[in-house]
């Protein structure tokens, strides 16, 4: 994945149809452009969390146990933690516009052979599809902002990549009453159905909203492009951890040896492909980014570890119905979201570090909890949890959209979903081994004190994070530290080494190359 920096002008756009959507000058950074983008990836979101209250109806129905139906909530993990990275691939190779149309395409052939579905297996493939298309939203959205930010050459204001924050946490709280809706209105698989008009409503909205992506510059085959052998390592590499994440034993410690000998292979390939579908060079060569991926993992399994624990222990240890713990889910959900709308401002270090420190508040109160403990001290521990998803999640997007290279923005938004998910299925396997059978008190203090330790860890990685350290915490010239007359104000290139790594330049030495080769660029364009 080759570097390419942000444009210092505006790029020309070329003559449009009017079925290929407004301009980019048309569409700017508007409500339209924003509601298109984000509508997509409420998607995900909502088939992660409706299918939950669904799972007794559908066993019932076909005669099949807990471990069948869980496999319902397996594949979409497996097949969205996949399929994010390699979505966001597609976005950057072939155009986000199109990936996310394709993706509303996938979202309604699954919600169709859900809904028709005469099998549990039948049900999976229906739940894996959901999951590939419902991948391509959020990638295909953020790659979309990165290019309108380079077309307008100015940077995308904080509300719009706020906005895709908002839209996953506030589905992810709307799915459960929704599935419970629709089953009493027409039964399970109205759940599968209800995708089908969501996905059209999407792709109208793409379709009339947002700027149709440009010709495509071929370098090469499409194979060669896309390079087939490492997504398939990637992919194996990937389902052999997140097949033992889901069920950690020591019988099965040879899917953990299989994932490190792809692993292996993987790096091995990517180091060498002309066009790497991971680009492992840029990922080991950016170390901001890196630690971005895995402050995420620790902060969503942080998180994970409190929505479905927590609303276990209430239900099993406080005697709290499964209304009741949805109820008191919904501060949570309601302050996440509030967060995730105003943390606008340019700097990253304050809110990572605020989010750190409040999440070990959090997770220390849960300390303080008994099965006779009251409601007010229920809805403090649910708003603190709230208050940190908020200020991780809308953060971690942003570091992520500075920090990755602006061809790869797409692969690289992928796969901060990807480590989000790893981060979901280790919150699985924390549960299970600190709660055992059954959530009790003990087994919810345990559980608090391993996050306590995750949390603490946390703080001191952010707080010694040399990339954040650096004024605006930023290593990259991502669209948000585009200036219209000259460089980033790091003064580093896009995927460029740090300052005290290898190959790395001065500051002043760096601005320099990079401000020719801008404007060279832009010369080009012109003249073609």
């Amino acid at each position: 994945m080759p570097p390419t920096d942000p444009l210092p002008h505006p790029i020309p756009s070329p003559p449009r149809r009017r079925s290929a959507g407004p301009t980019p000058e048309q569409a700017g950074f508007g409500a339209r452009f924003t509601a298109a983008a984000a509508i997509g990836s409420v998607l995900n979101p909502i088939n992660s969390s409706i299918i939950a209250i669904a799972l007794v109806s559908i066993g019932r129905a076909f005669g099949v146990d807990a471990g069948a139906t869980t496999w319902l909530v397996s594949a979409l993990y497996l097949a969205t933690a996949i399929g994010q990275p390699t979505a966001g691939r597609l976005a950057d190779l072939f155009g986000p516009r199109r990936v996310y149309l394709a993706g509303m395409a996938l979202v309604a052939l699954g919600g169709l052979v859900g809904f028709v579905g005469t099998s549990i297996g039948m049900l999976v493939v229906a739940r894996v599809v959901l999951g590939l298309g419902t991948s391509a939203a959020y990638p295909a959205a953020m790659t979309m902002v990165r290019r309108q930010s380079e077309r307008l050459a100015r940077p995308a204001p904080g509300r719009v990549l706020n906005a895709l924050a908002v839209a996953g946490q506030t589905t992810m709280a709307i799915g459960p009453p929704l599935g419970g809706l629709l089953i009493a209105v027409g039964g399970w698989r109205t759940m599968f159905l209800i995708n089908i008009p969501l996905a059209a409503i999407a792709a109208g909205f793409a379709v009339l909203w947002l700027p149709a992506d440009e010709p495509r510059r071929r370098t090469g085959s499409a194979a060669r492009e896309l390079d087939p052998p490492g997504l398939l390592l990637f992919a194996a590499t990937l389902t052999s951890v997140l097949l033992f994440l889901m069920r950690p034993a020591a019988s099965r410690w040879w899917l953990l040896a299989l994932g490190l000998v792809a692993g292996s292979m993987l790096t091995r390939w990517e180091s060498r492909a002309p066009s790497p579908f991971l680009d492992v060079r840029m990922v080991a060569r950016n170390g901001a980014l890196t630690r971005t991926y895995l402050r995420q993992a620790v902060a969503m399994a942080s998180t994970y570890c409190f929505i479905y624990g927590w609303t276990m222990w209430l239900e099993q240890s406080a005697g709290r119905s499964a209304s009741a713990a949805g109820l008191l889910m919904t501060p949570s959900f309601v302050v996440a979201a509030g967060v995730s709308a105003v943390v606008t401002g340019p700097g990253l270090r304050t809110p990572l570090l605020a989010g750190a420190g409040v999440l070990t508040v959090g997770s220390a109160s849960l300390l303080l909890l008994r099965a006779d403990s009251p409601l007010w001290l229920l809805i403090v521990v649910s708003v603190v949890f709230g208050l940190q998803n908020g200020l991780a999640n809308t953060t971690n997007q942003r570091a992520m959209f500075r920090q990755a290279p602006a061809a790869a923005t797409g692969t690289a938004a992928g796969l901060l979903r990807t480590f989000s998910y790893l981060g979901a299925l280790a919150s699985a396997s924390l549960i299970g081994t600190t709660f055992g059978p059954r959530a009790t008190d003990a087994g919810l203090h345990h559980l608090a004190m391993i996050l306590t330790v995750m949390s603490v860890v946390l703080v001191a990685a952010t707080a010694l994070d040399p990339a954040l350290r650096r004024g605006r915490g930023a290593r990259g010239s991502g669209a948000e530290e585009l200036h219209a007359d000259g460089p980033d104000a790091d003064g580093l290139g896009v995927g460029e080494p740090e300052a005290g790594e290898p190959g790395a330049e001065t500051p002043p030495y760096a601005r320099a190359r990079r401000w020719a080769a801008t404007r060279s660029r832009v010369a080009q364009r012109r003249e073609q």
